[in-house]
């Protein structure tokens, strides 16, 4: 159980997607490791280079943060972020996602996931019946903090 303190009252944390790094490092290292004309290799290396680091610097990392009035994510430098307001909220619980969901942002049977690694996340059911699941590493502490800031809030 999560208990909040004082001096913070609100919660931040960054999840790294160590696979897609690693998936990104790895088509740079195939890529240089394949027979490629150098006409080809000249060209084609700084569009490779240029969509992993885009792919990176989007979806390398999940940061989860919870304050008195939104739950807001954003992956990676900001350019994809998502929020909900705790008003809107009706629970959080832990869940664990089927692994074929995969990551990013997608739909899955429930409504929408947000994730960037594992399996874990915590599922919001908005009041309005929509579900979203936010991907952790986590997910009881999220969840936790959610709750408290939910019966908190009124």
């Amino acid at each position: 159980m999560w208990f909040p303190k004082p001096d913070n009252m609100t919660y931040k944390h960054t999840q790294t997607g160590w696979v897609t790094l690693a998936v990104c490092i790895a088509a740079l290292i195939l890529f240089e490791l394949l027979p490629t004309p150098p006409a080809a290799r000249q060209s084609v290396w700084p569009i490779l280079v240029l969509v992993v680091l885009l792919i990176a610097s989007l979806m390398a990392t999940l940061t989860v943060e919870v304050d008195d009035s939104l739950v807001r994510i954003r992956f990676g430098v900001g350019l994809i972020r998502k929020s909900f307001r705790l008003e809107e909220i009706a629970s959080a619980q832990p869940v664990r996602n089927r692994w074929w969901w995969g990551w990013g942002v997608r739909l899955y049977p429930g409504g929408w996931l947000y994730n960037v690694s594992g399996l874990d996340a915590v599922e919001l059911v908005m009041k309005h019946g929509k579900r979203f699941r936010i991907g952790t590493d986590e997910p009881q502490v999220l969840a936790d903090i959610i709750q408290f800031k939910l019966t908190k809030a009124g």
